[in-house]
Order: structure tokens, then C-alpha cells, then sequence
């Protein structure tokens, strides 16, 4: 009964379906004067947004192939149902125009719309992102770091590494589709796929998002093109001079490091005695200030998903939170019974850190706590930086936390010393498929060029595991090591 609603003539000439048309054809002539679409090729498809609708099964609007892109007008789209079946094509026009076909692009375009449940996905042949693939013609990623623009793209910060995967090219455009397949497998965090000498697809949940994204990669491209030229490494955190020599190695043969915080680059104390105190005492407070925000909403939420795991499971300590209709006090009481029960038990949960890591930035933006590190650590992360070896931090305190330590310290601010951060929403960092997840993250041919470096023996066993080169960390505090681990052992980062 829907799917025959979706295709009557009175919904394919509806409002809805008539504003994606329109809206086509409107950024094609827009991206046009970018030059992303000129010589008739590129392309853009939409989803036909109706709340009425579930995303999978909203028809979808393509451009055509072969046909001047500035010119097109709403008549000239596609539109296809949630599978990919076309069920409104346009009409043929009188000569020089050709037949009119659907986009080559198209069995590309679904896989995102099926893989990522993307709401649009735009395929540019803008010449930054021909270019930036041939800047290293071996090179399987394009790797960019500690650029403004990054905070365009989703799930990203400035201070993040961002990583798109290349494809090679193929004679036929539909030939792309297994390998952009494997590529979007592989990466899954990623919104976008290049494919070398040709252009770029990039998705989104909404034609906003892919715009908005699609132009923030391509001033990157661009930007990257131009720091190459100068010399500059566009792929370091402090962007120095690129080796003459080297300019163009290929990137898996710098070996990445990957550190732990607790009992590695920081004491455990300031952990135990500083930020959990901190993150426990002011924890009412902070839910009753900040109540009503999305922030916090999300927060809570989190946190009462947890709390009815832990109750199904019988976890020590938890307590049923009352529903989103309750008094917002007896709501807070019961949170903050939960998360102090989670506190102590020293659970490495999402949801606890995530609360942690917003509690803790108000004490880091106050000045009321100052991130601490080991003088080695700051030295040595110096000194990686400078010899272009890119560092990463895998902890069990959220993304946020980790960036708030690093970027209130006694030394200052080390973000620019470090390409990313991992927190357990890639896993628990006592499980082998959660190393080898950063491992493909990072893009390395062999997962033994990342060195893990950690003072815990089951997260050590982990890496080791997944093919990582491991070193534990024994530093003053630190909980003793089993007899003939095997592990080589370090008392300072300049031992590495």
C-alpha cells in the first residue's frame, strides 16, 4: 500500500518529489561554476525527504549522465524508488540533445544510500580531488590533520586526523562499484571515497551535510595541493617543512605510536585523586545546571540505556532511574547514585565517561584542574612530532576528556603534538578486534609498524594480539605485572 502511494501520479508530481527535483538542478548549476560538474560530468542524487516516509523506502532523484549540468531544469530528473527502481524519467528532447539515460553514477550512489543510509551523495570531478590523489600515486589514503575546515566534516575536530580512502580508476564508471564497496567496508567512519585521476563521492544524511562536507573537502584538497608545493607536510600535526627527499614517501613507511594515559604519559593519582573526585562531587551540579541542554539530554539518555543493562544483568550498584516524566530532582537523584556506584567500580562504560568528559571540561576551562604529564612524555612527544612520526592516544576517558587533558597541561597545550584520539567507542581496550579496528584506521600495510605503549598486561596481551609492537609502561603507582610476561618494559619515553 505504500510503495504503490510512492509511485502514483499524484506523489511523483507532488510538493515533495518536485523540491528534490528542483533542488538538483539547482546545485548542479551551482557546482557547475565550481567547476565540480562542468564537461557533463559529476553528478547528485537526493532523497525525496517525507516524514511520512522511513528513510529506506523515500524515492530518490538522480540527475542524468551525458548532459550539460548547468543547464538542467527539474524535468530533466530521474526518480527511483528506495531499491534503485526508475520510475520517472524525463522526456527525449529534440536534437543536439542525446538520449536521455540515468547516471552512470548510479550504482555507486546506492550502495551509499544503503551502506551509510546517506540523504545525498555528490560525485565530483573538481580538480583538487583529481590532483590530490596524484600527489603520491601509490598512496591507498589521503591524510590531512590540524586544518579549520576538518571541523566540517562529520565526526570530526580540528584536531583529529581525517582519512579518506583512494580508489583506483576504471574505464566504466559502474566498474568503481566493488571497490568503493570494499572501501566504505574498510572505512567506516569515512564519508567520502576518492577515486585516483577521476573526482570524489562523498555522502551525507541530508543535502545540507553533503554540501557542506563536499566543500570543506575540497578546500582541503586544495589546501593540501598548495602545502605540497611550498614544501609544507599538510599530514603533521605542526605542518614543517616536507624532507626534499621524502616529500613524496609513501605513508606506510612512518611506523605510528599509540599511547595509553593512565600510568603511561600521566600518574594514575591525578586520575584517582583529581578527576574522578572532581568529576563525583560535581556531578549534581552539573546535571541541574545544564538540564535542559541537548548536550546533557544526550547524556542522560546514555546513561539510562547503561543502567537498564546493568539492571537486567544484576550489576552491583545500579538503580532504576524514573522516567523522562518524573521530577527533574528525583531524575538527577537517582543518575547521580548510579554514576557514583560507576565511579567506584572503575567501570570503563561509554556512558560514565562521556558525562565525565563535559564535568571535566568546565574544571579545564575554569583552570580549576591542570592536565598533568610526565616531563619524558612532553619531550618525547616533541621529538616525535619533529622526526614526523604521528602519535595517538587510545584511553578509556572519552575523545573530549582526552583533548582536555592535553590541551590544559603545565606545558601547555600538546594537541598540536598528537593526529587523534580513540576512546571505547572502538572498543574495549582489553578486546584484540578493538587494536585492530585503530589499525585500519590508520591505514598501515602491517599492523606491527604501530607501536602500543600502556601499563595494563591485558590491554598489552590485546594489541599484541591484533599484530601491534607493544612496550608496557612502569611508572610510580602503577598495578604490578605478572612473573615472564614477555613484554619489553620502559621507566621513561626516552627509553622508545
Amino acid at each position: 500500500m505504500a510503495e504503490s502511494r510512492l509511485t502514483s501520479p499524484a506523489y511523483l508530481s507532488g510538493e515533495a518529489v518536485q523540491e528534490a527535483r528542483e533542488l538538483v538542478a539547482e546545485l548542479c548549476r551551482l557546482f557547475y561554476t565550481q567547476g565540480w560538474v562542468t564537461g557533463t560530468g559529476g553528478s547528485i542524487t537526493v532523497k525525496v525527504h517525507d516524514d511520512s516516509v522511513p528513510k529506506p523506502h523515500q524515492l530518490i532523484v538522480m540527475s542524468p549522465s551525458g548532459v550539460q549540468k548547468e543547464r538542467m531544469v527539474a524535468e530533466d530528473m530521474y526518480v527511483l524508488t528506495g531499491d534503485g527502481e526508475v520510475i520517472c524519467k524525463p522526456e527525449q528532447k529534440p536534437y543536439p540533445h542525446k538520449l536521455p539515460k540515468c547516471t552512470d553514477c548510479a550504482p555507486l550512489f546506492m550502495k551509499a544510500y544503503k551502506m551509510r543510509e546517506a540523504g545525498a551523495v555528490i560525485h565530483s570531478h573538481g580538480m583538487e580531488s583529481c590532483l590530490v590523489t596524484m600527489m603520491n600515486p601509490f598512496a591507498k589514503e589521503f591524510k590531512i590533520t590540524h586544518m579549520e575546515m576538518i571541523k566540517g566534516i562529520k565526526g570530526h575536530g580540528y584536531h583529529d586526523e581525517l582519512i579518506i580512502p583512494i580508489i583506483e580508476n576504471t574505464p566504466l564508471e559502474s566498474e568503481l562499484t566493488d571497490s568503493l564497496t570494499q572501501a566504505m567496508e574498510a572505512y567506516p567512519k569515512a564519508t567520502a571515497v576518492l577515486v585516483r585521476n577521476h573526482g570524489i563521492y562523498v555522502w551525507g544524511d541530508s543535502w545540507i551535510n553533503a554540501k557542506t562536507q563536499a566543500e570543506c573537502y575540497h578546500y582541503l584538497f586544495d589546501a593540501a595541493i598548495k602545502l605540497n608545493q611550498l614544501n609544507i607536510d599538510w599530514s603533521s600535526p605542526s605542518h614543517g617543512f616536507l624532507n626534499p627527499s621524502k616529500a613524496f614517501q609513501q605513508t606506510h613507511s612512518k611506523k605510528c605510536i599509540v599511547l595509553d594515559i593512565e600510568g603511561t604519559t600521566t600518574p594514575i593519582s591525578f586520575v584517582t585523586d583529581v578527576l574522578f573526585p572532581y568529576a563525583q562531587n560535581n556531578v549534581k551540579n552539573h546535571l541541574i545546571s545544564t538540564y535542559d541542554s541537548d548536550e546533557t539530554r544526550a547524556d542522560i539518555q546514555l546513561l539510562r540505556a547503561q543502567v537498564e543493562e546493568d539492571l537486567k544483568n544484576g550489576i552491583s550498584g545500579a538503580i532504576q532511574i524514573p522516567s523522562e516524566n518524573s521530577e527533574k530532582d528525583l531524575i538527577v537523584d537517582a543518575i547521580v547514585k548510579n554514576v557514583e556506584a560507576m565511579i567506584k567500580a572503575d567501570r570503563k562504560i561509554t556512558s560514565l565517561k562521556q558525562l565525565q568528559g563535559h564535568i571535566w571540561r568546565t574544571g579545564f576551562e575554569s583552570k580549576e584542574i591542570k592536565g598533568i604529564v610526565y616531563e619524558d612524555v612532553y619531550e618525547a612527544l616533541k621529538k616525535w612530532n619533529a622526526e614526523g612520526i604521528k602519535v595517538y592516544i587510545y584511553s578509556s576517558g572519552s575523545r573530549e576528556a582526552q583533548r582536555l587533558l592535553f590541551g590544559h597541561t603545565s606545558y601547555g597545550d600538546l594537541r598540536k603534538y598528537l593526529s587523534g584520539f580513540f576512546d571505547t567507542k572502538i572498543g574495549n581496550k582489553k578486546e584484540t578486534s578493538s587494536y585492530s579496528e585503530i589499525a585500519q584506521y590508520l591505514g598501515v600495510d602491517d599492523p606491527s609498524q604501530i607501536l602500543f605503549v600502556t601499563d595494563v598486561h591485558q590491554e598489552a596481551l590485546a594489541a599484541k594480539s591484533a599484530g601491534f609492537e607493544v612496550v608496557i609502561s612502569i611508572r610510580p603507582g602503577n598495578a604490578p605485572l605478572p612473573q615472564d610476561h614477555g613484554f619489553k618494559t620502559i621507566t621513561s619515553f626516552v627509553e622508545i
